[in-house]
């Protein structure tokens, strides 16, 4: 095959690409679809990164009575949730180091203590241990709590979902923290007085 044909072959390449480059701009111009104002559907798990205009903050919720919702939440449904801190953490009695530090005995341990673990520096700012309200809180979003944890996971937006895990992880362990008693109820309002009659 001589220099001619060659220059033909890679001719047609630069013109096919061309002609594809073109199209494209052409195309980008005349179906220019503005952006959402909001996304159609949120994927758990996914961290939204600064430039997208969203908050990163989680909005502020009350804590649950764990003395209530301890003993009816779902442990079964928590370990399956689990499945998704597996990818990163060990939960075995084994205490695997992996992405993340292991998670058995996670509930009432220390924070950023396992030995031979490489924590972020903001991790290391509080070693008071990990309490249910604590572990509620964070895993909504650990970003939010702790800025500057290594830790990617964006959270799980169900309460349901994290009293599930957190019953679970609370019976993950040799010795489970007790569940607490449950909170008082509140006293009724006081009726408001009756008027005076007058006479």
């Amino acid at each position: 095959m001589d220099s001619f044909e060659w220059n033909k072959i890679i001719g047609a390449v630069l013109g096919t690409c061309i002609f594809i480059f073109v199209i494209k701009l052409i195309a980008d111009n005349v179906y220019d679809v503005p952006p959402p104002a909001k996304p159609g559907y949120v994927v758990e798990g996914v961290v939204e990164t600064a430039g997208s205009g969203a908050s990163t903050a989680p909005v502020a919720e009350a804590l649950p009575d764990w003395g209530t919702e301890l003993p009816k939440a779902d442990i079964n449904a928590g370990k399956t949730v689990s499945a998704r801190c597996e990818q990163c953490h060990d939960l075995s009695s084994a205490k695997t180091t992996k992405i993340g530090p292991p998670l058995y005995g996670v509930v009432g341990r220390a924070r950023a203590t396992v030995a031979g673990f490489d924590y972020s520096s903001a991790m290391m700012t509080d070693h008071a241990p990990w309490t249910f309200d604590k572990l509620f809180v964070y895993l909504k979003s650990p970003a939010s709590m702790v800025p500057g944890t290594k830790m990617t996971f964006a959270g799980l937006r169900s309460a349901q979902d994290r009293i599930n895990l957190i019953a679970f992880l609370r019976t993950n362990t040799a010795s489970p923290v007790a569940i607490p008693a449950p909170a008082p109820a509140k006293a009724a309002a006081a009726p408001a007085a009756a008027p005076a009659k007058g006479k």
